[in-house]
């Protein structure tokens, strides 16, 4: 599987990248992905806001936009799933060209700009879901003329599908939505989520997902609204606006950077934030690989998602990733993630 895997990843990356994404989902479907299930083990299971997971290795959202592909993806190795971002009416997003491969960087741009079918297909699509632990991303429309209340919308319209729902405020491709990161908007935003998931008839976890390019100040000002909201975790984090060291051609292209140069400025922040609020935390940015996985648990995170390295390494890197991360837990004597999580705060923050 894995020869042909390779094969398949270097036919995709003589399309443009959006065009090889789309061709990517339409292979899942005819069935050429893996078909292992989630790997799992008890030091693998995962608790993650009342959530039960086979292991924490998670596909972050933007991979499966419109929740098309769910039962090859579930299917994959995965422990949990995050489709999205949904708006509340389906808009087209940015102009083409609107995502780049780095290839020398192992990284990614895109500026897609929330392009997705809309929050009623999406709903109608997740009500048809695998069984699994499956959320969904929540994004609001460009032309919004009360983006917060954007958020509400789609809690209400697709929560009883889903199994958590994530506010997505740190995306860089919707002009001003980082502004709702504020503490006085934040706190606005999340309190119209959570009254909007209190009247479902079965609520369910509410994360956040924030930036990497916060600062001292903001993230202080973030933990401070995440631990009064009542929501249930805060994924650390998006995609970056920073362009520090890269060498790709495709460099200064405007949108959020994810990938390799992502990891280390992503888990300084994981790193912060598990100091500061005892929420659970979900690492993402730069995870390719079993040890990468394992560092951002070791700085805080209760699981990980990955996307951007699914373009270099294949969907089956989700299974290579959970078994390596199994393997490093028994060597460091970790009878579970829990026990491993935060372990290592001081080699990214120090003890301060």
């Amino acid at each position: 599987m894995k020869a042909l895997e390779t094969i398949g990843l270097r036919a995709l990356r003589s399309f443009d990248p959006e065009t090889a994404h789309g061709l990517a989902l339409k292979a899942l479907n005819t069935g050429l992905g893996p078909k292992t299930g989630p790997v799992t083990s008890a030091r693998l299971q995962t608790m993650l806001a009342g959530l039960t997971l086979p292991n924490p290795i998670g596909l972050a959202a933007g991979f499966d936009k419109n929740a098309t592909a769910l039962h090859a993806l579930s299917q994959t190795g995965f422990g949990f799933l995050e489709v999205g971002a949904a708006t509340p009416r389906p808009q087209p997003g940015n102009p083409k060209p609107r995502l780049f491969r780095l290839t020398e960087d192992q990284a990614a741009i895109n500026r897609f700009g929330f392009n997705n079918d809309g929050m009623d297909a999406i709903a109608e699509r997740l009500a048809r879901r695998p069984s699994g632990v499956i959320g969904l991303n929540l994004g609001a429309n460009k032309d919004s003329d009360d983006r917060a209340a954007d958020f509400a919308k789609v809690v209400a319209r697709c929560g009883e599908h889903i199994d958590f729902a994530t506010v997505n405020v740190s995306s860089p491709n919707t002009e001003k939505l980082r502004d709702l990161q504020g503490k006085a908007a934040l706190s606005a935003l999340l309190a119209g989520v959570m009254d909007a998931n209190a009247a479902l008839a079965k609520p369910i976890p509410i994360f956040l997902k924030i930036a990497p390019d916060l600062t001292a100040t903001d993230l202080e000002d973030v933990a401070s609204v995440a631990n009064r909201s009542g929501i249930s975790a805060v994924i650390a984090t998006n995609t970056t606006l920073d362009r520090s060291g890269l060498r790709s051609s495709h460099r200064d292209e405007t949108g959020g950077l994810s990938g390799q140069p992502l990891f280390e400025k992503s888990t300084r922040i994981l790193a912060r934030l598990h100091r500061m609020t005892d929420l659970p935390l979900i690492g993402v940015g730069g995870v390719s690989n079993a040890a990468q996985a394992y560092e951002k648990i070791r700085a805080g995170a209760a699981a990980v998602q990955l996307y951007t390295a699914l373009v270099y390494g294949g969907i089956s890197l989700a299974s290579e990733i959970a078994s390596g991360l199994d393997a490093l837990l028994e060597r460091d004597g970790f009878a579970s993630v829990a026990d491993a999580t935060g372990t290592g705060t001081t080699d990214w923050i120090g003890a301060a």
